[in-house]
């Protein structure tokens, strides 16, 4: 465990100290796109937060490889090394994409290879259990195929979820800490060797997305890109695939004493092929379904841009930026961690009880905004200003006279966010507001940075 936080953080630190050089960098060479209409913020940003995140994957293998205990796997496995090259593709080509653009096809097909390449050196989906039937073993060209399409789902789904500062990071975050734990537990609980790779890139996911979110939390000073967001969606894959392709059920099954146990235990455990990647695309999949059916109703292309994203309904609904990128950071937790719970004792009723009360408190922390609960006069000094009752109604005079005083010029001494407070309340959000005290003319339409 002492190498695998060691590991953590000298990913972390060097992904954190390139990150202001990569930022300066990406100004200089003018990957910063200008704002589209679809976009939430405000000031151009500049992008290629991805080099950095590489340079952090990098020291994190570099480091690993030099430790006594975790070191053996890069003398045993080729994982590791195809882990670096599939990376690699998957980097430059999203470095391409976030300076001068490339074509969504051209993007499939690079992802593509990069998954193929992983395939090559080895690291690939041999089987799968299967509740009542066993370990299914897979055809080589079943495993590619099944490899190929976690991966292309999976980075497509981190890409497609960064649309709030800080949002895709923190949720590949939350899906790597979860990860670890069913990695290790496996690798520790069970002795199954086999999974100390899965563990480790499930540490160093953790270090990339830990070091890149302080530069990224709103408002965000660099974006990572398509170059960052495909690497860690890649890495997160690469987890999946190594802990259920090459775990050997035979070995859980002598732990546990029993193939009908071992399945069982191997379903909720190291079967991420489903679980998984199920606990960080569950929110953005069910976007992306809603965005299909939605565009497709409405005569549109599945490819159009518009303003119905789930984190843009969050922000319409009242809820600020931070709140926004805070709830679907709950929703993440709660379904990548009750998966884990789920592993540990699958028949516990508390199990069931914890899932339901966090599913309902999420839920009225989500609605909140819809409505304005009567707080009693002596908790009114605790609560959102929002939520305190208001002072006596004006008088139609006053709220002429007021109205009057809105249609003129600001008064002096009055504040940027003051000025901009019709902005901020209609869209009840601040990341639609204005920024650094200039006014901003609210947009009809925004969407995410893509």
């Amino acid at each position: 465990m002492r190498e695998y936080l060691l590991t953590l953080c000298v990913t972390a630190a060097v992904t954190y100290l390139l990150t202001g050089p990569v930022r300066k960098f990406a100004i200089a060479a003018g990957a910063m796109p200008e704002i589209r209409e679809r976009d939430v913020h405000r000031e151009p940003t500049p992008r290629l937060g991805g080099i950095a995140m590489f340079g952090g994957l990098c020291a994190g293998l570099l480091v690993a490889s030099q430790m006594s205990n975790i070191g053996e796997m890069f003398e045993l496995s080729s994982e590791p090394r195809a882990l670096l090259a599939g990376a690699a593709l998957i980097w430059l080509l999203g470095v391409l994409d976030d300076k001068w653009g490339v074509d969504a096809l051209i993007k499939l097909g690079g992802q593509m290879i990069a998954a193929g390449v992983m395939v090559w050196q080895g690291l690939t989906i041999l089987w799968i259990p299967v509740p009542g039937v066993g370990s299914v073993a897979l055809t080589p060209m079943q495993g590619t195929l099944l490899t190929v399409a976690l991966v292309v789902i999976t980075i497509n789904a981190v890409n497609f979820v960064d649309g709030l500062d800080g949002l895709a990071s923190g949720m590949v975050c939350i899906a790597a800490a979860a990860f670890f734990m069913y990695a290790y537990r496996m690798w520790y609980g069970y002795g199954v060797e086999a999974a100390a790779p899965a563990t480790l890139f499930a540490v160093i996911l953790m270090g990339m997305a830990l070091g890149f979110l302080p530069h990224n939390m709103h408002p965000a000073r660099i974006f990572m890109g398509d170059s960052g967001s495909m690497l860690i969606g890649l890495v997160l894959a690469a987890g999946a695939i190594s802990i259920t392709g090459q775990v050997d059920p035979d070995l859980l099954q002598a732990a546990t004493g029993s193939e009908k146990e071992a399945v069982k235990s191997t379903v909720p455990v190291y079967i991420p092929v489903v679980l998984l990647p199920l606990s960080i695309i569950a929110v953005p999949v069910a976007d992306l379904v809603l965005a299909v059916v939605r565009r497709t109703w409405n005569g549109q292309s599945p490819f159009a841009a518009d303003r119905g994203h789930l984190h843009h309904r969050l922000l319409e609904i009242g809820h600020s930026h931070s709140r926004a990128v805070l709830i679907m950071y709950f929703w993440s937790a709660l379904i990548g961690f009750s998966a884990v719970a789920y592993s540990v004792n699958s028949a516990s009723v508390w199990v069931v009880l914890a899932l339901a009360m966090f599913s309902a408190v999420g839920l009225f922390i989500l609605l909140l905004p819809r409505f304005t609960p009567r707080v009693p006069r002596w908790a009114q000094a605790v609560v959102p200003p929002r939520y305190r009752s208001k002072g006596r109604p004006a008088e139609p005079a006053e709220e002429a006279d007021e109205a009057g005083q809105s249609s003129a010029s600001p008064a002096a001494g009055e504040t940027g966010a003051e000025r901009s407070g019709t902005v901020a309340q209609a869209n009840g959000a601040t990341a639609v507001g204005a920024r650094g005290g200039h006014r901003v003319p609210q947009r009809s339409k925004a969407g995410s940075r893509g």
